[in-house]
């Protein structure tokens, strides 16, 4: 299995970043992709998940309106685009399979900060 994120960055409140999550080694179709986080001294954070072939999305209540997660065309890709970022999204963001709380990756850090 691999999964390997990419895209974050530092960005001003506000700003916009698109994370990407590059997934392999596995029956992708089978599995809901879920983007999670986790600030700095506090616990993994469930953030949105997606059904493999994009029709059924969720979202936590603190990233809904602002951020949407998506498929790639060629399917084995799993976007999070994030706009209107606040200084609490700075967190380590990493794409996971089932169940969501299992990391298999590095993550990317995403940091928000003027």
């Amino acid at each position: 299995v691999q999964l390997v994120e990419s895209g974050g960055g530092l960005v001003q409140p506000g700003g916009s970043l698109r994370l990407s999550c590059a997934a392999s080694g596995f029956t992708f179709s089978s599995y809901y992709m879920t983007w999670i986080r986790q600030a700095p001294g506090k616990g993994l954070e469930w953030v949105s998940s997606i059904y493999s072939d994009g029709s059924r999305t969720y979202y936590a209540d603190s990233v809904k309106g602002r951020f949407t997660i998506s498929i790639g065309n060629a399917k084995n890709t799993v976007y999070l685009q994030m706009n209107r970022l606040k200084s609490e999204d700075t967190a380590l963001y990493y794409c996971t399979r089932s169940p969501w709380y299992k990391v298999e990756s590095r993550g990317t850090q995403v940091t928000v900060s003027s």
